[in-house]
């Protein structure tokens, strides 16, 4: 049997005639059963409910929220454990006006559903997509898409793209058929229900913290520059937490976003490392510009009010253990800390004399040149970017020599400083700071030394 042109008469006529259309529909209902306000009601038209224990239910990627014009795959779920057919119908409309529709659908490849659009009216209707005379939309069902024998449930997936300007709060209804699958209306299980999505931007707005939102990645605290690890406080920043996966880093290059996640730097697209509601790492991206500069954060189309971070020349800091030691390791990666730093990782004390390396960001420019979201081994095969100005280090209040300062090659951001631990140093936590290109890295920061 064949959809055909589906004709669906004045409102007398249809309701006079739903238990033949329902039934010669059996690859599609007719429009107007999706539950919405002064149509036809549901299903139960004509086919009977009992007191089935199934549902139905929208899955949205996005969560109860959409953003004007950005597509969301939708997957419509009909589940009961006695039947064996499956139908549905469903539309969006908005919320201040049942009439009016909200946005359209692209039936998914499988086969399992298609569009049918309507007149006001209902007085006529026809397969989508939609004209202005036959404005409002449903998707639903196809023949191939009750898959008889079926049995449990079943899934429909399909997109719909929102209206291209916010159209405040948007309501989705659906009514599911669970059929016992004897070619009868009798028997069927109907279940209805609908959603409430309301704008991205008014819920989802992502909102960088005012009080210490940009901070450097090691430090955490004020001030970051071009290349550096940087880390963005805040609210709703994202709506997943994850780091970036080794597939996306294509060619040596970084990625700019992850899960619809990206942050401007003075207008500048930065690196995306790590993403959560809370917090985002980003390598900053090369820039000449000093001084203040916006920091925006955009959350799947989303973006939020920018907030002003100083851009300097240098922003020196060491990552740290324990919020008080800098990371450190000797030549052969083995880790230089206090005894028993961490329970399940041997750590050992520097000695005066010891040649050890501290981990860091925001050392500034190196010879040869490497640009923000590359991996310097990428950039330039061979060698190593050494820091154009060398920092000075001192460890307990003594100056260190500083043997090799350079860019870690299979680390975009990350400085490695070679240096020895003075002879005569004290023993004990003793503090490390470094100064480079005039900037100074936070006090309150140690590395333990013993005989």
């Amino acid at each position: 049997m064949t959809r055909g042109n589906k004709i669906v008469l004045a409102k007398v006529t249809f309701i006079l005639a739903v238990p033949v259309l329902i039934y010669a529909y059996a690859e599609g209902p007719p429009v107007g059963v999706a539950g919405v306000p002064g149509e036809f009601g549901t299903c139960t038209y004509c086919h009977s409910s009992g007191s089935g224990s199934g549902s139905v239910k929208v899955t949205f990627p996005n969560g109860l929220t959409y953003a004007a014009g950005v597509t969301q795959h939708l997957i419509v779920t009909v589940a009961d454990p006695a039947q064996q057919r499956w139908g549905f119908e469903l539309t969006a409309r908005q919320a201040n006006d049942p009439t009016a529709q909200a946005g359209s659908f692209i039936p998914g490849s499988d086969g399992f559903t298609q569009t049918v659009c309507v007149d006001k009216a209902f007085q006529s209707a026809a397969a989508g997509p939609c004209i202005s005379s036959m404005p409002l939309e449903y998707i639903e069902h196809t023949g191939n898409g009750t898959r008889p024998g079926q049995q449990g449930s079943a899934d429909f997936a399909f997109d719909w793209t929102p209206p291209s300007a916010t159209a405040g709060s948007i309501v989705v209804y659906v009514t599911a058929n669970a059929a016992n699958g004897d070619g009868n209306t009798g028997g069927d299980h109907i279940y209805a229900t609908s959603y409430t999505l309301k704008p991205a931007s008014t819920v989802n707005r992502p909102a960088i913290a005012k009080t210490a939102g940009v901070v450097n990645g090691a430090s955490f605290q004020a001030g970051i520059c071009a290349g550096s690890w940087v880390t963005i406080q805040g609210t709703k920043l994202a709506n997943s937490s994850r780091t970036w996966r080794t597939s996306e880093i294509v060619n040596g290059k970084l990625p700019t976003q992850l899960d619809g996640v990206s942050v401007q730097i003075n207008g500048k697209p930065a690196y995306v490392e790590y993403i959560s509601p809370t917090q985002i790492n980003v390598q900053a991206p090369s820039d000449t510009a000093l001084g203040p500069v916006n920091v925006q954060v955009t959350n799947n189309g989303v973006t939020g009010d920018p907030v002003t971070a100083q851009l300097e020349a240098a922003s020196p800091a060491f990552f740290l253990w324990k919020s008080k030691y800098a990371v450190a390791t000797r030549a052969d990666y083995s880790w230089v800390g206090p005894p028993n730093l961490f329970p399940n990782a041997t750590t050992v004390p520097a000695k005066p004399g010891d040649v050890i390396i501290l981990w860091g960001t925001g050392f500034g420019a190196t010879n040869p040149a490497v640009s923000a979201g590359i991996i310097p081994a990428t950039a330039i095969p061979g060698k190593v970017g050494n820091v154009v100005k060398p920092p000075s280090v001192l460890i307990g209040g003594i100056t260190a020599k500083v043997i090799s300062a350079v860019l870690s090659p299979q680390n975009a951001g990350l400085y490695q400083i070679a240096v020895t631990i003075p002879a005569n140093v004290g023993l004990g936590d003793q503090s490390v700071v470094v100064e480079s290109a005039g900037f100074h890295s936070p006090s309150g920061v140690y590395i333990n030394v013993a005989q």
